[in-house]
């Protein structure tokens, strides 16, 4: 089983963790950013859309990173990461669509502006927008952790694994963060996870 894309990328990021979480032998092969392959005939016939990650298993082709995450702990999880009742599946999904779908934006504009542009590119106004943006759903967050020791409920499962991907730059960025006590704990107990810190815990680029 291979999985094509750097390991940089956040997306990248979640499936090798969860591979790692399930002990499952995964062969990343770098591709895309500076690495380049993403405009190929190759390539693109396996990935139309010319993005980073695609899963290679047999002769199954996906992509895109949540659909990637949730066919491995499916095919290959034994019960892990995820439970038989539809009630806490569907929590785990509404998690992993709200990080792409709320979360991801606001997190593009302070990840990009912050970390990637030079100062002939950056954009002040959106990272500010951003980071308030990022501030408002982490707090969030932040309250739903009050209650449950993992975004899953309890233990630790798929919902937890987008967002720590995206919590770890947020931690890790020279940024103005507010307290979330919650957030923190919850970061803190994904840091001693060894799939986190091997695939995830990487310098920020």
């Amino acid at each position: 089983m291979r999985l094509l894309g750097r390991s940089n990328s956040t997306n990248v990021k979640k499936v090798m963790w969860c591979a790692a979480e399930l002990g499952l032998p995964l062969e990343r092969i770098d591709m895309g950013g500076s690495f380049g392959g993403l405009d190929t005939s190759g390539f693109r016939e396996k990935n139309p859309n010319g993005l980073i990650p695609c899963l290679e298993d047999g002769e199954l082709i996906l992509w895109e990173s949540n659909t990637i995450v949730r066919y491995l702990v499916a095919e290959y999880g034994e019960g892990r990461l995820s439970s038989d009742s539809p009630a806490s599946r569907a929590r785990c999904d509404m998690w992993m669509d709200w990080v792409l779908s709320t979360l991801a934006a606001p997190f593009r504009d302070v990840y990009w502006n912050k970390v990637r542009a030079t100062d002939d590119n950056r954009d002040e106004a959106a990272m500010a927008r951003g980071l308030e943006d990022l501030s408002r759903h982490l707090t969030l967050v932040d309250g739903v952790l009050a209650e449950h020791p993992w975004l899953s409920g309890e233990p630790f499962g798929l919902a937890d694994i987008p967002l720590g991907c995206y919590v770890y730059a947020w931690f890790g960025m020279d940024i103005e963060r507010p307290e979330l006590p919650h957030l923190t704990a919850w970061y803190e107990r994904l840091c001693e996870r060894p799939g986190y810190q091997q695939h995830v815990m990487l310098p920020l680029t």
